[in-house]
């Protein structure tokens, strides 16, 4: 790996952090998202788990932060467009908010099969 290569990658490093900032300061969706992120990631630390179940809870938190950033990107990239109201830029920004929806569902169902059964027996108890 030549030097350029690592100035590349720096660099790209750099715009990636630039986008995550952008995304968390001007999303209120993906601020609630990361305290969610924020709160379960270490729960799933401290469930008794294996380590492929708190693997699938980890990924679906970071698969909805992924689709949120991929839903804001596509939100301005059609307001970058165009401001007008158009037909195709509601059914874009609707398709996108609704992998939102699809990802938000499944990271719940991942918990609830997951640690749902581990907090009813601690409630139990």
């Amino acid at each position: 790996m030549s030097i350029w290569d690592v100035k590349r990658l720096y660099k790209a490093f750099c715009f990636s952090c630039a986008g995550f900032r952008h995304a968390i300061r001007n999303g209120a969706a993906m601020r609630q998202e990361l305290t969610a992120a924020a709160i379960l990631v270490p729960v799933s630390v401290l469930l008794p788990v294996s380590g492929m179940e708190r693997l699938a809870l980890v990924s679906s938190m970071m698969l909805v932060l992924l689709v949120e950033l991929l839903n804001s990107a596509i939100e301005a990239t059609v307001d970058r467009i165009s401001m007008e109201h158009s037909p195709l830029a509601g059914q874009a920004k609707d398709m996108a908010s609704a992998a939102v929806l699809v990802a938000l569902l499944m990271s719940g169902l991942c918990w609830a099969v997951i640690a749902g059964p581990v907090a009813v027996r601690w409630f139990r108890h």
